[in-house]
This record gives C-alpha cells, structure tokens and sequence, in this order.
C-alpha cells in the first residue's frame, strides 16, 4: 500500500495530465470480418506494435510533485467548423478537469446556468442563441477531448504491459471523474463510489457494444452486405464497417432494401455503385464465404466497396458516423438533435421542465425513433467520433488509403466551430506541451501554483465547517477571482500531511467497508490494522466521517485485534461522533461482554478527560460511570 505522501503526488500529477496527441509512421495492415473471424496476426509482433503507440513520460518538479505525460501516436480530430486555431500561445493549456477541487465545477455551472437563464436570455433572441451555442460548444469540444482521455488512460494501461502509475483507487478516480465531468452534480460524487461507478458504465459499455455489434451484423447478413468490427489495440471492437461485393450489385438488382437501422440508401437501386470510382478492396474468399489468404486453394477474389461506418457504443441503435456515397447524411442526422434543440430552446422558449405537452411530445417522439431504429433527434455522437479519431490513428487494421478517407469524410461531418484539423490538432498538441513543460519548469509557474494550492487546502484546517462554505461562495461569485489562502508555516505544513494521510487511510476503510460484510474475508486485515493504527495515533485531526468509518469496520470484522484498534480509534478521536459511537457498542446487548466492557471503560476516560461530547450522551455516560464506581 502506498503511503499517503505518495498517493497525494499521484493526485497531483494526474491533476495535470497532459494527453499529446502526434503522428506516427508505425506500418499499417489491414484486417476483415465478414462476420467472420479476422485475418490472424503474430501476437508478438501485436504486442510490440502496441508498446510503440505509448510513451510515459515523468518531470519531477519543484516541492515534490511529478508531471506525467502520455504520449499516443494518435491522429486528434455555429453546425460546421470555420478555420482552424493557428497557435496555441505560450501559456500553459488549460487542464480537461481538476481533480483536487471537482466539486468547483459544479458550482461554476450553477453559476454559468443562473446567469444565462436570469440575465442573459432577457435581451433577446440573438443574444440568448449566441450564449446558448457558444456554451454547448465549448462544452462539445471538451467533452470531446474527455472522451479520448478516456480511451487513451485505458488503453496505455492495459496494453504497454509496464505498471501502472497509479494504484488502482487512484485509476477508478481519474476515470470516474472523466466519465462523470458531463454530470450536473458529478463534480461532488463521494469518492467511495469512483469504483461502481467505473465498473457500472464500462459493463454498460460492454452489453452496449454487444447489443449493437449483433443488431447490426443480423441486418448487414438479413440485407446481403458484409460486416467488419473494427478494433482498439485492445482488442475490443468499438466501430464496424458495412460493405458490398460487386458482383452482388448485378446479382441482386433491383432488389428491396430494408433501411431500418442501417439508415443508409438502398445500394442494390444505386446507379453510383456499379461504376464505383471510389475507393475499394480486394478481397479472397473461399467456397463458405470465409475470408482466407490469397494462395489458398480455391480461393476466389472479390472486390469490395464500403458503405458506411458505425458506431458500436452508442446507445439503443448503431449510430451512423460515415456514409460513403452521402457524406451529408450522417451530419443531417446529427444536425437533428442540435436544431430541434436550438429552436425549441431558443426561438419557441420550450422546456421540458416548464411546458408538460412538449415535455410528453418528446417522450413519445423519442420512444417511437428508438423503437424504429430511427437515427434522428439522438444524443450527440461526439464521443462515438472522438473515439473513432483515436481509432484512426492507433488501429492496425486501416488500410492508409481508407483511413485517409474516412478522415477526410469525418472533417465535414464536425458541427463545432471550435474543433480543429487533424493535422493543426496535432500541431496544437505539440505546441501546449512545449508550453506545459516550459511552465512547469519556471518557479512562478507550475511550482507556485502548486504552492498556491497547498495554501488553499490549508483553509479546511484553520477554518470550521461553517466559515469554509462562506468562503467558497465568495470565490464563486467573483468567478475565481478571490481564493482564500492560509499563509503556509511549517506547522500548518505538517497539519496538511497528516490530515491528506488521514484522508488516504479514512478512503481506504471506507471502501473496505462498503465491500464486504466480513473485512478479513476478502482484504489483507493487516492493511486494515494499519490504516487504523494511524488513524488511533492522530485522532485528535480526525473527523466525524472517519469515527464513523471506524465503528463500521468494528462491526464487519471478527479479528479481534482489528476490533481493540478500532475501539481505541474512537476514544482517541476526540469528537462528538466518536463517543456516541462507542456509547452504541456499548449498548449492543449481542455484543460479547469483553467489546462492552471495553467500550464503557473508554467512555469513563472520555468523561474524565473532558473531551468532545453530546450534552445527551454525556448524561448516560456520566450515569454509567457512577453505577459502576
């Protein structure tokens, strides 16, 4: 287990990780599926094509903290894009989401979400539409980068085959922030629930992309076109292709096509496919239509043609991303959900809240285009194409011509005018780490503000629990302008160590806690002695979270010196909590009488030396004590 220091470093330094995104010349090779298995590749040379996609590279900084840079070989990717950024300056970019403080970002879109509603939509539809817009894509473009955040954490970790730097609590954090940063109130999401969280939606990702897959390989077998997943380094497919033999064009003619939830154009009544110029594959097949090599015996070559690209993580349906004869179909489609949004918001002022008829309009307009597999008014398939820009640039499995293709197609599907190039999205990249390395290295820059920082964590120490919201409201409606800071003294320094390892150890029970219903069971119960040995010697900074966590570890556990630590940890919290505690153990009548006994003779101490307890509980305790003088 790590010690306390070293896990708030680890905190410290996924508060800035920096994701760049550069081009790579790694040989490309192309795979198929027919619903059928892919061609095999070596699983050596896999392996090491995967550990050349990721680079970790570590800083050590000025006051103990460490900055950590992935580096991807990866190609990054108003209702349309108008010109790309030129550069990136020389400030230090901005940070996809603080980890230290998540819960600001709440507050900050309560703010921002006031403001627009009281202030802004009161002059005028121009001014309303234009606030409105410029927020939902600049909450787009970030979403977006969150979304390739995520894939790229997972995959370095489970491809590179090197350890991870952060501790799996620390991973199931950084991931379940990322994931739940779009939420209205994910910013204040207890910490003893990153990891159902993290489990929930990557199950919820698994059964999706399963659904999907064989929804859309039945329809792709059912209309006689040929399906191929597409997949992550991992090995897990989250895109498919659709394509077309020719000689099915001639062979099927004419023939009735079946759009529903493929919601491309019927390819068999298309006068475009027969003289395709576009581009195409040779594939070789042998007598039960599987793929096969070239030289094996009795295969026979066909040439293939794309149709469109999907998405296999999409909710509901498998949502169109490319559509190789309709390049505007698939922005059509995404166009739906932001102009019906727009319009109803900004020009009819309609709100599912506030007008019951739209509000039961939409929930049948939305359950019958689900029902039918109908691709119109869906959720916003920003992740679906940020995670297929990624997959452009890490998969084996593009041919380069067909990946350049697909490019090309997804820059004019984009409706965020904030969203730049491939190729001046790189150059970005590259830029803003050069510029985060230079800040980092400065000492009035990334070493003052994580100085600033301690300071400000130091407020939760000189300050009780009714001052601390009071100062938080003034830093929010000044919009960050005001932050309390203590002045940092080597006391003050020492308090913060010991109240961020308290914080470590209190995590640790609290998950032990809500794990099993018998500790020694399923954890190591000496990491348990250890994180309440601690917890007994420093009780005077513990809180009523942690005396409460202490009195749940007493009763999960059958380890008898893991019950002594956890009575001595509630006698030597001083605290209000603490007492009453020990005062319900005491009152446990299915409680061997050695635990109550224990108990009592602790809530003697208590009284005698004057700590912290509820006038109420202080009269049973003060009448316990004189019964048993």
């Amino acid at each position: 287990m790590r010690s306390a220091s070293s896990f708030k470093s680890a905190r410290l330094a996924a508060l800035l990780l920096t994701l760049l995104l550069t081009f790579s010349s790694l040989p490309q090779s192309v795979s198929f599926a027919q619903s059928c298995a892919t061609t095999a590749e070596n699983p050596s040379e896999v392996t090491e094509k995967t550990k050349q996609l990721f680079r970790l590279e570590r800083l050590n900084l000025a006051g103990g903290a460490e900055l950590l840079t992935i580096f991807g070989t990866a190609i990054p990717f108003l209702y349309s894009r108008v010109r790309d950024k030129r550069s990136a300056g020389n400030d230090a970019p901005p940070p996809i989401m603080d980890l230290a403080a998540a819960d600001r970002e709440v507050w900050n879109r309560f703010l921002w979400t006031g403001l627009q509603y009281l202030l802004l939509d009161s002059y005028g539809i121009p001014l309303k539409a234009s606030t409105h817009t410029f927020r939902q894509n600049l909450s787009d473009y970030r979403k977006a980068h969150v979304a390739r955040a995520l894939a790229l954490l997972s995959l370095y970790e489970s491809e590179t085959g090197t350890q991870s730097v952060f501790t799996p609590a620390e991973t199931a954090e950084i991931q379940a922030r990322l994931l739940l940063s779009d939420k209205m109130f994910g910013g204040i999401v207890d910490d003893i629930n990153f990891q159902k969280v993290y489990e929930k939606q990557t199950t919820a990702v698994r059964d999706t992309r399963g659904h999907n897959w064989e929804l859309l390989r039945q329809r792709a077998e059912k209309e006689s076109l040929y399906f191929e997943p597409l997949e992550m380094p991992d090995g897990s497919a989250t895109h498919a292709l659709l394509w077309v033999a020719r000689p099915d064009l001639e062979k099927n003619q004419g023939r009735h096509f079946d759009s529903r939830f493929l919601n491309i154009q019927n390819p068999w009544t298309d006068n475009r496919l027969p003289d395709w110029k576009g581009y195409t594959i040779t594939r070789y097949f042998d007598a039960d239509n599987r793929v096969v090599a070239p030289d094996t015996t009795g295969a026979h070559a066909v040439e293939m043609i794309p149709l469109a690209l999907y998405g296999l993580d999409f909710p509901k349906i498998p949502i169109l991303l490319v559509d190789f004869r309709d390049q505007l179909n698939p922005k059509r489609r995404e166009m739906s959900h932001r102009v019906l949004q727009d319009v109803a918001r900004d020009l009819l002022s309609l709100s599912s809240f506030a007008n019951i008829p739209y509000f039961f309009g939409r929930v049948v307009y939305d359950f019958v285009t689900s029902r039918r597999g109908l691709d119109l008014n869906q959720m916003s398939r920003l992740r679906t194409y940020s995670q297929l820009k990624l997959l452009l640039g890490l998969s084996a499995s593009f041919d380069p011509e067909l990946r350049d293709d697909i490019s090309r197609r997804l820059e004019r599907v984009s409706l965020n005018p904030l969203e730049n190039g491939m190729e001046t999205e790189a150059k970005l990249a590259r830029e803003q780490y050069g510029a985060l390395v230079a800040y980092a290295r400065r000492p009035d820059g990334l070493p003052a503000r994580i100085e600033r920082d301690r300071r400000e964590e130091m407020v939760s120490i000189k300050h009780g629990s009714v001052e601390r919201p009071l100062l938080r409201l003034a830093n929010v409606l000044s919009f960050g302008i005001y932050t309390h800071r203590e002045k940092a003294t080597p006391e003050l320094l020492s308090q913060l160590d010991i109240k961020r390892q308290l914080d470590f150890h209190a995590g640790f029970l609290r998950r032990v806690v809500k794990s099993t219903p018998q500790i020694e069971v399923v954890w190591n119960i000496e990491d348990v002695r250890r994180s309440l040995r601690f917890i007994a010697e420093h009780g005077s900074a513990a809180d009523d979270k942690i005396a409460s966590t202490s009195a749940q570890v007493f009763a999960r556990t059958e380890d008898e010196e893991t019950r002594k630590l956890c009575l001595n940890s509630l006698y030597r919290i001083n605290n209000e909590t603490a007492k009453k505690e020990l005062l319900n153990i005491y009152r446990d009548a299915k409680l061997e009488a050695r635990w109550r006994e224990q108990s009592a003779e602790y809530l003697r101490l208590a009284i005698k030396e004057e700590q912290r307890i509820a006038p109420e509980d202080a009269k049973v305790i003060l009448s316990l004590v004189n019964e048993n003088q």
